[in-house]
């Protein structure tokens, strides 16, 4: 497998972060892992920031992704939850560029575009869909199915840049909205 990409997705939240690990070579995705982190509740809430940056650290200790990407969050009415899931969000961004890899961002609409083929698409039918993809991944919880989908959009966006007539898909690297910074980074690591 010497194209091979290790991709890391993650669908970050404070109570339930879901986590998938993919293979790309080409055209073809393999699943490698997944599972879903789940801090103590009871827990100060630095303390379950703690646990969620450590346990995906873990999951990049065991799995050697080379790439990870993210899913962005939407806002929620209550200010209060938007502002703790967004600390959330942070872990799950700090902790992939702390060990170098590459970090893109997906709205959660171009998540479900690239899986399902409609950005209006609900749980179930990303969970098909994950199933169908990647056949030994069927059976996945909620969140770590849609983990795995953000890692499948990384993968799609990431074969549509290498060819020259498709622009890349929305996508911000860990240092911007700057293409240029995503593509150093990408060179850096080897994989272009």
């Amino acid at each position: 497998m010497t194209n091979a990409i290790r991709i890391l997705g993650l669908d970050p939240g404070l109570r339930r972060t879901g986590w998938g690990v993919i293979i790309m070579e080409g055209s073809r995705l393999t699943h490698v892992a997944h599972g879903v982190i789940v801090p103590d509740e009871s827990a100060p809430f630095a303390s379950r920031l703690l646990t969620l940056f450590q346990e995906i650290e873990r999951v990049i200790a065991a799995h050697a992704p080379q790439e990870a990407a993210v899913e962005e969050t939407f806002l929620n009415t209550n200010a209060q939850s938007s502002l703790k899931l967004g600390h959330a969000r942070a872990a799950a961004l700090i902790a992939p560029a702390r060990a170098g890899l590459p970090v893109a961002e997906y709205a959660s609409r171009h998540v479900k575009k690239a899986v399902v083929g409609t950005g209006a698409a609900d749980k179930d039918q990303i969970g098909f869909m994950i199933a169908r993809i990647l056949p030994t991944a069927s059976g996945a919880t909620a969140d770590a199915a849609d983990a795995l989908a953000v890692a499948i959009a990384h993968a799609h966006a990431r074969g549509r840049a290498a060819d020259p007539i498709v622009t890349r898909a929305p996508v911000r690297s860990r240092k911007g909205s700057s293409g240029a910074a995503w593509e150093a980074a990408l060179a850096a690591r080897g994989v272009r």
